[in-house]
């Protein structure tokens, strides 16, 4: 009758073992569904975990979709999302953290020691079942912890997708100004160097000064040097936008626009902003679950400081002459010389410096919020000052300029030389557009990738502004003068000259 419970008894543990090993399993998302969401929501995008051959497929098909046409800002951040290999593998940490939490879920295997001894006149067998009951008894605690830890990875992983985005939108708009800027340069350089002709000429037919002329040259060898620099950081802003979606081969003939987007109508108003980014902040969100965390490790390790090891065994023993011997034992760890303090005092610390860096995160993305707010603010007004007031000033002077020259009250040169004041404001429009949508980019992300939603139904995003003057939407994306002529002046018999080189100084 006794050795009958005794094996219900290990019938029924092993029960409870197999349905208490069953209740953590893995997710049928992966923990990927926060990430998606949070794409959706706070961008207006898709995230894609690529896995399989078909997820590769998809993501091609859609690439190329997006590659067919000159590539907007919202297509340049969504190429990201789906091609960024470095955001591939962050989402390989959502696996690896749901791996821990499943496996904290999960009871320890049970052990079993086996011996046999034998002697002169017999032999004996000895089998042990054994269990650790102290990993038992944590298993709820321990599968809470690690539960938070995996929610803390998806905020995690899901933050470093914004991140990306906002680098994918940077890297668009630096670009895009980029080339804005090189092929501005190719059209003074071209100016610059029709001028640097017509100078040659009228030195050598003795109708111009040495001073007169070695202006003109300086001024087209400088123009030569600038659009080889506004070349290169053409190359360098594309290849940076290149890495940042993760495009490689055939992917990188994309063509972009030939400019920017124009500054929205109206500048919106944003009030609340250090609140709102406290609530919507991912990285502060995982910073608290990290905290919570490891304040309930905290009291695991004050509960468990004196006892690390706890095993229960059965036993089931026989020899030769005593026949079966049915039994227990308990393995317990005795705190002669540790008495857990140093555990406790570990766990105490790294509690402060987990809410110490919670601190210090809301403390930075508090002044992270105001810095970007007055930048986006700063900058939205420069640009505005340059599409109202500076370029069309500009404007107005090359139209009364060109006026001046057709009633043959100015001379050629003259108009060259306001030609080439231009050159400072049109690129002084270019860099104000272009700071402008970079500081929208780091407000949106130290609010946690998006505007309040208030200013997002009031701010354009990447469609150009029909209400911008005519003044401001023009000068700055065509050359100031195609040629430094006006076409109603009679141009002078010009040869071609090198581009990359001074026109011949003969006859200095």
């Amino acid at each position: 009758m006794k050795r009958y419970l005794v094996h219900n008894r290990v019938i029924c543990i092993a029960i409870a073992t197999v349905l208490l090993a069953g209740c953590t399993t893995f997710s049928k998302d992966g923990g990927f569904n926060t990430v998606s969401t949070t794409a959706f929501e706070r961008l207006g995008k898709d995230a894609v975990y690529v896995k399989t051959d078909a997820d590769r497929d998809a993501v091609f098909q859609r690439t190329q979709e997006l590659l067919s046409k000159p590539l907007g800002m919202d297509d340049a951040v969504q190429v990201a999302l789906l091609n960024n290999s470095g955001l591939q593998a962050s989402y390989g940490e959502l696996g690896i953290s749901e791996a821990d939490l499943v496996q904290a879920g999960r009871l320890p295997n049970p052990g079993f020691t086996f011996s046999r001894t034998h002697w002169s006149d017999g032999f004996g067998i000895s089998r042990t079942f054994s269990m650790g009951v102290l990993a038992v008894l944590t298993l709820p605690v321990a599968t809470r912890i690690e539960s938070r830890r995996f929610e803390q990875t998806k905020l995690e992983t899901a933050n470093a997708m914004l991140a990306v985005a906002a680098d994918a939108r940077k890297a668009y708009v630096n670009a895009v100004a980029a080339e804005q800027a090189a092929l501005y340069a190719a059209q003074v350089k071209d100016s610059a160097e029709a001028g640097a002709e017509l100078a040659l000429r009228m030195r050598q037919a003795g109708n111009f000064s040495k001073l007169d002329y070695a202006r003109e040259q300086a001024f087209y060898a400088e123009s030569v040097a600038q659009l080889a620099k506004a070349k290169q950081q053409s190359v360098m802003a594309r290849e940076k936008l290149t890495r940042a979606m993760g495009l490689w081969g055939s992917g990188t003939q994309y063509k972009l626009p030939d400019r920017l987007p124009d500054l929205p109508k109206d500048r919106p108003q944003l009030d609340d902003l250090e609140s709102f980014a406290m609530r919507n902040r991912l990285d502060i969100q995982a910073a608290q679950l990290r905290t919570q965390s490891v304040a309930t490790s905290l009291g695991l390790s004050q509960a468990t400081r004196f006892i690390n090891a706890l095993d229960v065994g059965y036993l089931d023993n026989f020899e030769t002459d005593k026949g079966h011997e049915h039994g227990y034992e308990i393995s317990v760890e005795i705190p002669l010389f540790d008495w857990g303090s140093a555990k406790v005092a570990r766990a105490e610390a790294i509690y402060m410096q987990s809410a110490n860096r919670l601190a210090q995160t809301a403390i930075d993305a508090r002044s992270e919020v105001r810095e970007s707010y007055s930048a986006c603010v700063t900058s939205y007004d420069v640009a505005r000052h340059y599409r109202d007031e500076v370029v069309p000033v500009r404007k107005t002077i090359s139209d009364e300029m060109l006026l001046r020259y057709n009633g043959m009250l100015a001379s050629v040169f003259e108009l060259l030389a306001d030609s080439r004041d231009q050159i400072a404001a049109v690129n002084g429009y270019i860099d104000a557009l272009k700071d402008y949508w970079l500081a929208q980019t780091e407000l949106q992300q130290s609010l946690g990738g998006r505007l309040p939603p208030l200013a997002m139904t009031q701010t354009p995003g990447a469609e150009h502004s029909e209400a911008t003057p005519a003044a401001a939407t023009q000068t700055p994306s065509a050359p100031v003068q195609d040629s430094p002529l006006p076409a109603s002046a009679p141009a002078p018999a010009t040869q071609s000259t090198s581009p990359t080189s001074p026109p011949n100084s003969e006859g200095q």
